[in-house]
Parts: structure tokens; C-alpha cells; sequence
């Protein structure tokens, strides 16, 4: 095989029939992503659902989650979005008054969801459970969201008032949890907790792109923004064509620095994109600047010390962030990544187990699992799910586990941290397809 032979030979993602388009160009952002799946989900201009095309666009201001989510995904396939966000059948019930026409091609991506396969059946069941399931855990998880919301402004003040690192530490600690907690919230219906995330400087309207609409649609595949946000520093796609071994090496020294600048260079890379694009910020942006306007307008420290304050808050908190969310499931060489052997059996719920291994280390605690991205087989399997109520599902989720010989994988945070590590220096694609006992 010629090189250039070779390498488009790599142009090919397991789970669709073309490369994504929006890889094509540079920079990669939330918005050259939508543009990309335009060119590629063949939905018309208009919202496909499986081989259907809809028009939503009367539906979009009465959406009872919000208008963002229909506003944002016109021209896109929202098959895999629609079931998992939608758990009762009211929404499927109501779809045929926007039916438009059969779409004129068949779906970009190799999704399967069979009535009898494993997603549907476990969504049958999680459907009974939550008609009757006791919902007192939101209620707690609410108390835990806000009790670190007011600790961020405390040890925040605290910290800048008596110039303590070790309180700094702890609100960069706590900023981090506020974030991690609000992601809860921005997958589900507009509400005013959502907002809390971006005291990060990140935007909880960009990550529900990047996060919910890609990332969890496709996770550890080349849709997947977030891991090609990160690319060429951190590369987990394992071939030499995304990443050679020198370069690989080097991600991992780096790796420290990329978390702690997140926040600061997503903010930078929306200002540039609005100024020479089109706008991409909102007015909710200004809430990240909150915490240092409250550390000046509060303390008598002077601007100067109140913004440096602010600054290693920040960073802490950014380091933090992105420590804790990349090595919270998905990245280990026992996991799926694009390149890898895929399983015969197409199940869109298979495959998020397939690129998925849980911390079994934090099951214990409901902080630490808001705060840690925890159950996430399950918050991705159902992600508008309150986390408090994600682990009263585990017997419908190993039942139906049972029934498919699949399996719920768990190590510790150690285990994901090692993972992460080898996945990052991987070179060669894994020929044994997930679920084989090989992989276990």
C-alpha cells in the first residue's frame, strides 16, 4: 500500500461511512463541528431521526428543554441525542406532526437501535423504574451543588483576604467541584444552575455541544471534540498518522500545563472567533468574572492582588478540571478508540460500554460522584438523569447486561490514571473487538 494509500485508509471512522469534515479544517471549534455534520449527517437541512427528515423549527421555542437544543442541531442527525435524552414516549408520540419526508440517503453513522437490542430494552426498563422510583436524591444532589457554589466565594475571600495558598488550593479545589457538579445540570432542561459552570470561563452553551452532543453521541471516536479539541498535544487515537512516537512522549510531560490552561484558552479561542468570524459568546460569559469582581469589591487587597488572586484560583481549578475529567472513564487501551476492532453487534448502547470503564472507587459517595464524573456508564446511557438517581438503575443495567453477555467494567482512579498514560503513548490499533475476554 502506497503511503498516501495508507493514510487515507486511516481517514475512515468505525462508526460512520465518512471522515468527519469538520477534521478537514483548522481550528476545530463547537462551530466548524455543527458546519461538518451538515456536510455529513445527509439531514437536508432539516432534523433526521433514524431515516426520517422533521421540521422543528415551530417546535423549537416550545421545546420543554429548552430552544437551544433544536435551534443548534437544524441540519443534523439527532437519532442517537433524541433517544437517550428522551426516556418516556411523549416526544415520539408527537413527532409524526413534524414529519417532513423519508430522508434521501441512509445515515452517516453505523448506529444500530433495535427494539430488541440492548439500548432499547434497557431504556424499557429504566422507563418502569423511574415511574415509580423515589426522586429524593435530586433534591440532595441540589443541597451539594449549592453548598459548593457558596464554598468557591469563601475560601475564595479567605484565601485572598489572610494571602493563603493553602486556601487558594481549596477554592481552586472547589471551583473545580462547582464545575464537574453544574456539568449535572447542563444536560438537562434550562435552569438556573447550568450558569454556575462558567465561572470556570467556560461556556455551559459550548460544552453542550462539545460534551453532550458530540462527546457523549460519540465518545473516543474522530466525531469526539473532545479528544480532538486537544490534538496535536494530547492525542489518544492510536496510529501514527495522528500522532508519532516523539510527539506522543512528549504529551505526556505536557499534559499538566494543557489541564491548567483549559479555561483560559477556550475563553481566548471564542474572543478570536467572534472577532474575526461570527459571534460565538454570550451574555452569561460575563459570570466568570464574578468571582474576581467579588474578590475586589469584598476585600481591600487592591485590584492588582485580587486578579493574581483570582488567576491561581483559576488555574487550580483549571488543572483540576481537566485532571479529573480525562482520566475519568474513557481513556485506557482496553478501551475503544476509532481504529480499533469494533464488535459485530452495532448497539449504540454497547458501544458507549464499549469506550467506557467506571470508578469503582467512588460509588461510595454521592459528592464524589457528582464531583468526579461519576456512574458515568450510565450518564451516558442516560444523561439528562439527575446523578442521584443514576445508581437506583444498576439492576436494570446488569440485568440487561446478563441477558447480552456484556459486562460493566470498574478500576479504580490509579487504574485510569496509569490508563490514561499508555493510552496517550499507544501506537498500534487493538484487532481484538471490545467484549472479548482478552480485553477484560
Amino acid at each position: 500500500m502506497s503511503p498516501n494509500a495508507e493514510l487515507e485508509a486511516w481517514r475512515i471512522s468505525g462508526i460512520s461511512r465518512t471522515y468527519p469534515s469538520y477534521r478537514r479544517h483548522w481550528p476545530i471549534t463547537d462551530e466548524s463541528w455543527l458546519e461538518g455534520k451538515h456536510r455529513d449527517d445527509e439531514a437536508e437541512g432539516l432534523w433526521r431521526i433514524k431515516d426520517k427528515l422533521y421540521d422543528l423549527t415551530d417546535f423549537a421555542q416550545r421545546h420543554p428543554g429548552g430552544a437551544f437544543w433544536i435551534e443548534r442541531t437544524k441540519g443534523t442527525d439527532v437519532t442517537e441525542p433524541f433517544e437517550s435524552h428522551h426516556i418516556e414516549e411523549h416526544a415520539e408520540r408527537m413527532l409524526s406532526k413534524y414529519e417532513v419526508r423519508p430522508a434521501a440517503k441512509p445515515r452517516n453513522y453505523k448506529f444500530t437501535l433495535e427494539q430488541n437490542g440492548f439500548y432499547l430494552t434497557l431504556k424499557r426498563r429504566v422507563r418502569a423504574k423511574l415511574r415509580a422510583l423515589n426522586y429524593r436524591p435530586s433534591f440532595k444532589t441540589d443541597l451539594l451543588h449549592t453548598g459548593i457554589l457558596i464554598s468557591v466565594f469563601l475560601f475564595s475571600w479567605a484565601g485572598t483576604v489572610l494571602d493563603s495558598l493553602v486556601l487558594r488550593a481549596i477554592a481552586g479545589l472547589a471551583l473545580c467541584w462547582l464545575s464537574t457538579s453544574a456539568h449535572n445540570y447542563f444536560h438537562q432542561r434550562d435552569n438556573w444552575r447550568m450558569y454556575s459552570f462558567n465561572l470556570i470561563l467556560l461556556n455551559f452553551n459550548g460544552w453542550r455541544i462539545s460534551h453532550a452532543l458530540s462527546h457523549h453521541v460519540y465518545p473516543n471516536s474522530l466525531h469526539d471534540l473532545e479528544m480532538s479539541f486537544f490534538e496535536p498535544f494530547l492525542c489518544w487515537i492510536p496510529s501514527r498518522h495522528y500522532a508519532r512516537r516523539h510527539q506522543r512522549l512528549i504529551s505526556v510531560l505536557i499534559s499538566p500545563f494543557i489541564y491548567t490552561v483549559i479555561s483560559l484558552v477556550q475563553l481566548t479561542q471564542r474572543l478570536v472567533y467572534s472577532l474575526v468570524k461570527s459571534n460565538v459568546l454570550y451574555w452569561h460569559d460575563l459570570l466568570g468574572f464574578t468571582l474576581p469582581a467579588f474578590l475586589y469589591i469584598s476585600t481591600s487587597v487592591g485590584l492588582g492582588s485580587a486578579i493574581t488572586s483570582w488567576l491561581i484560583i483559576l488555574g487550580l481549578a483549571s488543572f483540576l478540571f481537566g485532571f479529573i475529567g480525562l482520566t475519568a472513564a474513557h481513556h485506557d487501551p482496553r478501551i475503544y478508540h476509532d481504529g480499533d476492532a469494533t464488535r459485530s453487534d452495532r448497539d449504540w448502547g454497547l458501544y458507549q460500554l464499549d469506550t467506557i470503564i467506571d470508578r469503582g472507587d467512588i460509588k461510595w459517595s454521592d459528592l464524589l460522584v457528582l464531583t468526579h464524573f461519576g456512574e458515568h456508564a450510565l450518564h451516558h446511557l442516560f444523561p439528562t438523569l439527575d446523578h442521584g438517581v443514576l445508581k437506583q438503575l444498576y439492576p436494570e443495567l446488569r440485568q440487561t447486561l446478563r441477558e447480552f453477555k456484556s459486562e460493566l467494567r470498574e478500576i479504580n482512579h490509579w487504574g485510569h490514571i496509569r490508563g490514561q498514560t499508555q493510552q496517550l503513548l499507544r501506537m498500534e490499533t487493538n484487532p481484538i473487538p471490545p467484549g472479548s475476554k482478552k480485553l477484560k
